[in-house]
């Protein structure tokens, strides 16, 4: 390489991380305008989680097919990538395979590379085929056409690309390793159990040609890493950065336990206190925010959910064991995430537009993205969390929506509304009158 392809080289690679960190930025902002929460926690159970969960793919494997297939991209993806940084290195110092100094090692790195790079084309191979061939209920559904059914085969195109490019490029670099009496500054380095088999193809071409197919290779294949980078914030594949403080900051408490509102405790705790005034008049803090009940759109939700939200990979595991999506009501977990996503989205461009401030836009994520229909449909069964690759809960943020329609609208449907104010009357769902409550005992 010239020295005008290294500076070209340091330039892209400013305007790849530059544009990657902007977006990051972007997701924490609008993450943090959720409300806070504490998950600090019981470290030691929270890592056990990211290890075994993010890193380890234990929950992906009780769909064996689809868990062994994704294990294979995981891995593939993040091992590969490895040789990014000698790319880096090589790129911005105008070396050529800088780390085959490690002799047997190299030799056997490569090798482990190539295999998987053959293996991961193999999974998004099946894997298209599920989504489009087969086209598996999950994938057809009605809340992922449009974007998220072009993204999620877009990141399959984007793998086959970027794969097929590893391995030409190492096809073409054996070819020139091959030239009697060398070639340039082609040595003779790492081990090609793949690419041998590509080799054959540049026989014939002159020398001079096959190199200039290495580097358009070689540019191609940085480039096309660095954009898969940048296009992680518009897609569903996001998941593979946020999968790890996703599965971190989950909630800890048993599947079914809801979290009690604050302010109501605190209202049964003076109720129930003997010693309290009822008519005195409670201390007026003039800062403080107006307390509300429950969620109506992103900024009443904790930044747990928000992040939740990020990290989705709409694989649709939780739409198709949910019960009220499996007998017909129109209930999707997986829209419930995607929707708050695109709520979030939509926030975080008003708030660009408006100078870091966020204008009212007469829009909400209940009603406007999630219908009450939604809501009220959902059992609380919790199958959606438990069957979620990463740790998201659905269910929490249907809670908050349905704490505000109930605790602020008034807005339950009329057996919600009748099983309450017999709790109420009688202190039981029941519409009996409490002296006839035990009447049964008498029956024969």
């Amino acid at each position: 390489m010239s020295y005008l392809d290294n500076i070209l080289f340091a330039i892209l690679l400013v305007i790849g991380f530059g544009y990657f960190f902007t977006s990051v930025k972007k997701i924490r902002r609008n993450i943090n305008l959720g409300t806070d929460v504490n998950r600090s926690d019981n470290p030691k159970a929270r890592w056990t989680n990211m290890a075994m969960i993010a890193l380890g793919q234990s929950k992906m494997v009780k769909r064996p097919v689809a868990g062994i297939l994704h294990i294979i991209v995981y891995v593939g993806f993040v091992v590969i990538n490895i040789e990014l940084l000698e790319i880096i290195i090589d790129g911005l110092f105008g070396t050529h395979r800088v780390f085959a100094f490690i002799g047997t090692t190299y030799d056997v790195l490569i090798a482990s590379f190539e295999i998987l790079a053959f293996l991961v084309l193999v999974a998004v191979f099946a894997f298209w085929s599920r989504r489009n061939a087969i086209k598996l209920k999950r994938f057809v559904s009605s809340d992922l056409k449009g974007w998220p059914k072009n993204d999620g085969n877009y990141i399959l195109y984007f793998e086959v690309v970027l794969m097929t490019l590893f391995l030409l490029m190492n096809a073409s670099d054996l070819h020139l390793q091959n030239v009697p009496g060398g070639f340039s500054h082609f040595i003779k380095a790492g081990s090609f159990p793949i690419s041998q088999f590509i080799e054959p193809i540049f026989n014939g071409m002159s020398n001079e040609l096959v190199m200039l197919l290495s580097e358009i290779f070689w540019w191609l294949h940085i480039t096309g890493i660095l954009i898969f980078m940048n296009y992680l914030y518009f897609s569903k594949h996001l998941h593979i950065l946020l999968a790890f403080p996703n599965t971190y900051f989950a909630d800890l408490n048993p599947q079914g336990k809801f979290d009690n509102l604050e302010s109501v405790t605190k209202e049964v705790k003076l109720m129930m206190d003997p010693t309290a005034d009822p008519f005195a008049a409670a201390p007026v803090d003039e800062n403080a925010v107006p307390s509300k009940f429950g969620a109506s759109d992103i900024q009443d939700l904790n930044w747990v959910q928000l992040l939740n939200a990020y990290t989705c990979t709409e694989c649709g595991r939780c739409t198709s064991s949910c019960p009220a999506n499996i007998t017909g009501k129109k209930l999707s977990p997986r829209k419930i995430m995607m929707d708050t996503r695109d709520r979030m989205e939509e926030v975080g461009r008003n708030i660009d537009a408006n100078k870091g401030i966020f204008i009212p836009d007469n829009k909400t994520l209940l009603n406007d993205y999630i219908t009450a229909e939604e809501l009220w449909a959902c059992t609380s069964c919790n199958a959606c969390v438990e069957e979620c690759p990463v740790n998201i809960s659905p269910l929490s943020i249907i809670m908050d929506m349905r704490r505000y329609l109930v605790m602020e609208q008034s807005a339950a449907p009329m057996p919600v509304n009748a099983m309450m104010t017999n709790i109420e009357n009688n202190g039981a769902p029941w519409q009996y009158n409490q002296q006839d409550r035990l009447n049964w005992k008498n029956e024969n």
